[in-house]
């Protein structure tokens, strides 16, 4: 088996209201940042997990999103695998 190191991206759906990243749009714009024009808030996670290759990584983690990490109603994800791949050694 082999470590993968995974970054998942969750952000709301565009379109769908963003309470929080509309709050942070006005609380630049009261601090004089006038040119920021969208505020989007999501998640960003980092997954160390075990697989025989970095598409079953990705898959697992694809599984993780629509089952837990996003809410697929509203929200997107983005799944990066990073090259920093380790082999492990069974104990």
């Amino acid at each position: 088996m082999t470590r993968f190191r995974l970054e998942v991206r969750v952000v709301p759906r565009p379109g769908l209201l963003d309470p929080e990243g509309k709050a942070i749009q006005s609380a630049l714009h009261s601090l004089d940042y006038d040119s920021v024009r969208d505020v989007r808030v999501g998640k960003l996670l980092y997954l160390d997990l075990e697989a025989n290759s970095s598409d079953e990584a990705r898959e697992r983690a694809e599984a993780m999103c629509e089952r837990l990490l996003a809410n697929p109603v509203t929200e997107d994800y983005q799944i990066d695998v990073q090259d920093d791949a380790q082999e492990t050694v069974p104990a």
